[in-house]
């Protein structure tokens, strides 16, 4: 029997609550996606896309890029096995599938806010932003929301952040780095100032790696 995480009515909670920490560390969290209200599987968040926590004590809200995610059974015993069936003949003749699988995500932390003291011209409060690891991560079971995109914009503002992305380990740093821009770079409208500065910022990380930083720029597609 699924034994589901702690959470409250869904019909007052925010579309931009996702998930809840379940691991938390200095430079990353695991969060296990909250269940949706009707039959069918949690929404998994992009590779690339940006979350954020909050850290309690201190106030500040912690800016976080998804590295990996996957779905697997409650269950670490038994996989899953194929069906053959789709999502609607799943809902009609399986139900229970959907509560005997899990969708977890892992998130690199790339900053952070400080508490809101400014507010912008579109009515959002934004705290000072800070482009190296928090004092202290998200604590556990803590909320994990999808990133505003005025939000990210104004993380963005400065391009620190891919110091951080070239140093995670467990993922495909390169399409990490490519997914995590060209996000950014929609979300600006595709502007080629911005966009200059990533490569500048990426050519000097990379040591002149011109081959490489090709090969990331070349995803950033509209």
């Amino acid at each position: 029997m699924r034994l589901p995480l702690p959470q409250f009515s869904t019909d007052s909670r925010h579309p931009d609550h996702i998930a809840e920490v379940i691991e938390t560390s200095t430079t990353q969290f695991l969060a296990q996606c909250l269940e949706p209200e009707d039959l069918s599987f949690p929404v998994m968040p992009a590779f690339g896309s940006w979350v954020k926590s909050l850290d309690e004590e201190s106030g500040n809200k912690i800016v976080a890029v998804v590295t990996y995610a996957t779905t697997t059974p409650i269950d670490s015993v038994h996989r899953a096995r194929a069906l053959g069936l789709s999502l609607e003949e799943l809902r009609q003749q399986q139900p229970q599938i959907f509560a005997m699988l899990k969708t977890e995500f892992k998130a690199t932390i790339v900053g952070f806010e400080s508490s809101q003291n400014a507010e912008n011209g579109n009515g959002h409060n934004l705290g000072k932003v800070y482009q190296y690891l928090p004092p202290r991560p998200p604590q556990i079971h803590q909320g994990v929301h999808r990133c505003e995109a005025v939000e990210i914009i104004n993380f963005s503002e400065e391009v620190e952040f891919l110091r951080i992305l070239l140093q995670v380990r467990d993922a495909p740093v390169d399409a990490l780095i490519a997914a995590a821009i060209r996000d950014i770079y929609l979300l600006r409208k595709a502007d080629k100032n911005w966009l200059v500065k990533v490569g500048r910022t990426l050519s000097i990380l990379l040591r002149d790696d011109y081959d490489r930083l090709q090969y990331i720029l070349s995803q950033v597609t509209l």
